[in-house]
C-alpha cells in the first residue's frame, strides 16, 4: 500500500467525536484544511503586528505578497476590484499553501480533490454572476452576445459562449486538481524508484534521486504556479462581470 502512488490521495479519519447522538469525524483532508486557513491567518497577524520602518524577513514577505497581489487583481480587473482583494488574497494564499503541503511527507493534498477544487471554483462562478448582476442588471446578459457580432450569428455565438462561460468552474477545479494529482504521483514513483534501486548498489540510485530533485524543484513552481492561475483567472471572470465588452 504504501509503494501506491494513488495511496497518498485517500481521504482517511484521523480523529472522531460524538456529540448529542452525532458522529463527527476529522479527516486528514479536513485537518490539512483547517490549517492551511490558520496559517494564513497566523502569517498576516504576525506580519503586520510590528510594522517597522525597516521590515523583518516575516513583514518583508507578506508586504511583498500583498504588493504582489494587488498589482495583480489591479492589472487584471482595474482598481474596481479592490474590493474584493481580501478574498483574492485569501484564496491565492490558501491555494498556494494546500498545494506545498503536498510536499511534505505524512500531509495531505486537499488540493487534489476535485470536490474541494470545484467547490473554489464555484465560489468564485457564483460571485462573478452576482456581481454582474449587481452592477449591470440584465444587462449583464450581453456577456453572451460580444458587441459587432451580425445578428444571423447570433443562433451559433450564443450557446458557443454559455458553454464556455458555464464550463469556467469546471476547468478552473480540473485544472488544479489534475496538477497536483500529476506532479504528487510523479514525485511518488521516482522517490520510490530511488529508495529501490539504492537497495542493489548505491549508484544506481543516484540517477532517479537526481530526477527527484530536479522535480521536487519543478512540483514547487508548478504549485505556486497553479494557485498564480487560478487567481488570475478569479480576477480575469471578474474583470468580464466588472467591465463589460
Amino acid at each position: 500500500m504504501a509503494l501506491d502512488p494513488l495511496h497518498q490521495f485517500q481521504v482517511a479519519p484521523v480523529a472522531s467525536w460524538s456529540v448529542l447522538g452525532l458522529d463527527i469525524v476529522k479527516t486528514n483532508q479536513s485537518l490539512t484544511m483547517v490549517v492551511a486557513t490558520g496559517l494564513v491567518a497566523l502569517l498576516f497577524v504576525l506580519g503586520a503586528r510590528r510594522r517597522a520602518l525597516i521590515p523583518g524577513r516575516l513583514q518583508a514577505f507578506v508586504e511583498l505578497t500583498y504588493d504582489f497581489v494587488a498589482g495583480l487583481v489591479q492589472g487584471t480587473a482595474g482598481k474596481a476590484a479592490m474590493v474584493f482583494f481580501p478574498l483574492i488574497l485569501t484564496l491565492f494564499l490558501f491555494i498556494a499553501i494546500q498545494n506545498l503541503a503536498g510536499m511534505i511527507p505524512g500531509t495531505f493534498t486537499s488540493t487534489s480533490q476535485i470536490f474541494i477544487t470545484l467547490q473554489l471554483a464555484l465560489a468564485v462562478f457564483v460571485l462573478v454572476i452576482g456581481v454582474g448582476f449587481y452592477k449591470h442588471g440584465l444587462h449583464f446578459l450581453s456577456l453572451f452576445y460580444p458587441a459587432g457580432t451580425p445578428l444571423y450569428l447570433a443562433p451559433l455565438i450564443i450557446p458557443l459562449e454559455l458553454i464556455s462561460f458555464f464550463a469556467r468552474p469546471l476547468t478552473l477545479a480540473v485544472r488544479l486538481a489534475a496538477n497536483m494529482i500529476a506532479g504528487h504521483v510523479l514525485l511518488k514513483i521516482f522517490a520510490t524508484f530511488a529508495v529501490m534501486l539504492s537497495g542493489l548498489f548505491v549508484a544506481a540510485g543516484l540517477v532517479p534521486l537526481v530526477f527527484l530533485i530536479a522535480i521536487t524543484g519543478l512540483e514547487v513552481f508548478i504549485a505556486l504556479l497553479q494557485a498564480y492561475i487560478f487567481t488570475v483567472l478569479t480576477c480575469v471572470y471578474l474583470n468580464d462581470a466588472l467591465h463589460l465588452h
